[in-house]
Order: structure tokens, then sequence, then C-alpha cells
């Protein structure tokens, strides 16, 4: 059995634009093992995008080949697709994308509704992430009443709190001022090594280079894939220490 948690094969993806098609992805192979923090490098326009939303089955492929922990992924319904991802992949986007009207706890528990856990059990383990991320005593705090790196925060939580294998994150630092954005990250490289596979979308170096391997994607191909050698592990205060 292959220790990849992700592995793509030949992977196609075009965009019907009028009368012609946007070639996007044109043959991308990809393996990613369990436990990896990769980052997605590019120009606007290079696919990176368009990649991570096939990776989180939020988008179907054309050809080619897509293994999720050894299942082959193809054109799912909506139920399946949003089974797998409840099952396996968490979401941060640079948007926080979190939910106006409810409060810190309400949007970290999301995601626990969905699985049919009861209020009571999601709230409480809602309020167990925020209190790990230094938030609890902003649960009840709408979105709009938090800083940006409060909200990322806040998303981070909502991500982890299913337990997932893979973390995608697009631009989730993009929002973020520079010493917000090297907090977030360090966040991430502590889920990283809880295990999780943390894969990020970026196109900032600095944020890059915290990884384990960055991948450039040029015109819908790979341009470069190596390993990082400027990667450090964190060192920073060890917020998922269990207690």
């Amino acid at each position: 059995m292959s220790n990849s948690i992700i592995k793509v094969e030949g992977l196609h993806k075009s965009y019907q634009m009028g009368n012609n098609a946007l070639h996007v992805l044109k043959g991308i192979d990809l393996d990613i093992k369990a436990g990896e923090m990769v980052s997605i490098m590019g120009s606007s326009g290079s696919g990176k995008s368009t990649l991570l939303n096939i990776l989180g089955i939020l988008d179907n492929h054309d050809r080619g080949k897509y293994y999720l922990n050894n299942v082959k992924i193809e054109k799912m319904n909506e139920t399946r697709a949003a089974k797998f991802r409840n099952n396996y992949i968490g979401f941060i986007f640079q948007s926080f994308n979190l939910i106006s009207f409810k409060n810190a706890m309400e949007n970290v528990a999301l995601p626990l509704y969905y699985q049919n856990v009861s209020r009571k059990k999601r709230n409480m383990r809602a309020l167990e992430y925020l209190d790990r991320l230094g938030l609890r005593e902003w649960a009840n705090h709408l979105p709009s009443e938090l800083s940006g790196g409060q909200k990322q925060r806040i998303a981070i939580a909502r991500a982890l709190i299913s337990e997932p294998k893979v973390i995608l994150a697009d631009e989730p630092t993009g929002a973020l001022d520079s010493q917000t954005s090297y907090e977030v990250m360090d966040i991430l490289q502590e889920v990283n090594q809880m295990g999780i596979t943390v894969i990020i979308v970026t196109h900032e170096d600095d944020i890059a280079h915290r990884t384990q391997r960055i991948i450039k994607l040029r015109d819908g191909l790979i341009d470069r894939n190596e390993l990082n050698g400027k990667y450090e592990p964190v060192t920073s205060s060890e917020i998922f220490t269990s207690n």
C-alpha cells in the first residue's frame, strides 16, 4: 500500500469560455506523502487554484487520475463528494469564509453539524479548539468583531475540528500583515507536526520557504518540484501539545 495521501497522474482540466476552451491543467503528475507540508506556487493563471480545487473535490478533472488516501476520485455526485471532503479534508481560505451571523464557536463547530454531531457536543469541541488557538474568550464574538489574524485562527480551528488527513490552504496569509502571517505559519507547521498533510497555495516566497517542498506551476504544468533546503521546523509555543 502506498504511503501517498495524494497521487495525481496526467491530470487535465479545461474550462469552456464562449466558443473556446481554456486548457488550465495540461497533464499534472504529483505525489504527496502522508505528513508532508508542501507549497504550490505559480503566477496568476498557472493553474494552482484549479489544482487545489480538484484536490479538494470542489471541482472535477477532465482526464487523468486522482487518488486520495488510495481511493480513486472520479466524477462524484455532490453528496458523495461532500462526505469525502468532510472525512478527509480541511479548508483554509484567504478570505476566511466565516459565516458573518454566527459567532466564533458556531463557525468552528460547523463541520460537525454536517456529521450530525449533537449541538452540545460540537460546541464543546469547538471551545476546545478555540482554547488551543488562544481564542476561547472570543467564542461568542462575531467575525466583524475580530482581527484578520483572529479570523484566520478561527478558520484553522474549523478546518481541524473534523480531524482531517489533509489541510488545503489557499493563500492563507494573503490578507494578513507579515507578523500575523508568520504566526499563522507557525500554527500550520505545528498542525503538520501532528501528522496532518498541509498543502498551501501561495505567491509569497517567504511563506513557501516555511514548507518542506515547493512545487512551482507554469502554464498548467509543474515547472519545478524541489525539496526546500531552507525549511526550518517550527520552534514556537507548541500550541497543540496535549494537556
